[in-house]
């Protein structure tokens, strides 16, 4: 019985162990599927040696199409030479590269047929450099300069300069005029130089020469400064020192005052004004020689028509403002835009009327001159009260015949010098009659 018992124990204790040494044993005996499949791999690799001589190198995305399309003729001559060998169990790689060489079969065939159209797309969307042709030079410097407003800006100092009740003088009035030519093309070439990032953005602007790059920015700011300075000189030396002076205010004025005010505040329109009523000033001063009651009253006049004009304009242009980043009435304050603008064309009629009460006119001025002032006050009513893009338009273009033909009314009904000349002697001759009597 205890021999019995002692083997049951020795047993019970060596069975963990070898349990153990025959899991051992089985795992080196026994074939796995790791092992498995490692023999099939060596199966497909023994006896189709020739697919894996299918296998491609990934192209070089880099390489021109030429070789693509010759790497592609030496693999078609290779799968014709080879005999291929289909298995049951055809592997993954096998299968991706077929359908490989079929989508760039295809690829080719396309691209041959496309590459000449593609080559002329790309030829055309790549950036080309612009070059500057000399025939073209003087249309893109009138376009740097604004020449329209030039033509403006120099068509009312002219009438400043007519209206003056002094003797004409045909050598100051050339001067005058190219003077302030020249200052206006300066001022609006910086304009255009400061403002090329913020032109980019509107549709108005986009195709400005500086935008496109027609020209670079040094030749702009040269050409700027070779119209400012000789125009300044001009006004100061074969004019007056005082007509010199108020150009070059102007020019200040213009490029370092309302060009950044436009992007920080609504007080840039009322600035801008004051620049557009500086010309006529001009004139006056380049006749006269000083600033008198009928400089001031021309000055009025352009400053009130500028807000129907600008107002009307921006109204239809305030998404254009709004993607530029500009601060304008029409897109921060449409009621003050409105209100402005028929508020001035109201004062347009009491301007006209103040010209015969300071000596520049006669009475029959402000009776002709009526009709045009109530038609545009009429358009700048309906502006007011529309509010819309017809409206604006109708006072937008009614502004552009309206100054023209209000300032030529203007000079036909102006009082001549020789009236003037008259009863300054017949005031100098009763001051000297009272004189005399006044004697003993």
């Amino acid at each position: 019985g205890l021999f019995v018992w002692h083997l049951k124990n020795t047993g019970m204790r060596q069975i963990p162990c070898q349990f153990v040494h025959l899991c051992r044993v089985a795992n080196d005996r026994l074939i796995t599927f790791q092992y498995f499949n490692f023999l099939k791999r060596m199966y497909v690799t023994q006896y189709n040696k020739d697919l894996s001589q299918r296998a491609k190198p990934k192209s070089d995305l880099v390489a021109s199409p030429f070789r693509e399309l010759q790497q592609l003729d030496q693999e078609k001559k290779v799968i014709h030479k080879i005999s291929p060998i289909s298995p049951v169990h055809p592997p993954l790689s096998e299968t991706s590269n077929r359908n490989g060489l079929r989508e760039m079969k295809s690829a080719a065939e396309i691209e041959d047929s496309i590459t000449p159209v593609r080559a002329e797309s790309k030829e055309d969307r790549q950036w080309k450099e612009m070059k500057l042709r000399l025939e073209d030079l003087p249309g893109i410097l009138a376009r740097l300069s604004k020449i329209k407003l030039t033509a403006l800006v120099v068509s009312t100092a002219s009438a400043g300069f007519a209206m003056a009740p002094v003797p004409f003088d045909l050598t100051c009035f050339v001067l005058a005029s190219l003077g302030t030519g020249l200052a206006s093309c300066a001022a609006n070439s910086i304009n255009q130089f400061f403002e090329v990032p913020f032109d980019s953005n509107m549709n108005r602007t986009k195709n400005r020469p500086l935008v496109r790059g027609q020209i670079s920015p040094l030749l702009a700011v040269c050409f700027a400064a070779s119209c400012g300075v000789p125009g300044i000189a001009l006004l100061t030396l074969g004019v007056n020192p005082l007509t010199g002076a108020l150009g070059a205010f102007n020019i200040f004025l213009y490029t370092c005052c309302y060009t950044p005010m436009k992007r920080m505040s609504i007080a840039n329109t009322w600035v801008g004004a004051v620049v557009g009523a500086i010309p006529p000033i001009m004139g006056w001063t380049a006749a006269t020689g000083s600033l008198d009651a009928g400089a001031l009253l021309l000055g009025g006049i352009l400053y009130s028509w500028q807000f129907p004009h600008f107002n009307a304009l921006s109204w239809g242009l305030r998404e254009d403002y709004s993607r530029g980043g500009y601060c304008m009435m029409s897109v921060t304050h449409p009621g003050l835009c409105r209100r402005v603008a028929l508020r001035h064309c109201l004062a347009l009629i009491g301007l006209s009327t103040a010209a015969p009460v300071l000596d520049i006119t006669t009475w029959t001025f402000p009776v002709i001159s009526l009709p045009i002032n109530l038609y545009i006050s009429y358009l700048g009513f309906r502006f007011y009260r529309d509010a819309d893009r017809s409206s604006s338009r109708k006072l937008f273009f009614c502004s552009l015949w309206h100054l023209p033909m209000l300032l030529l009314v203007m000079f036909t009904c102006k009082k001549s010098f020789l009236e003037k000349e008259d009863k300054g002697d017949l005031l100098g001759g009763n001051h000297g009659r009272a004189m005399e009597i006044r004697l003993p």
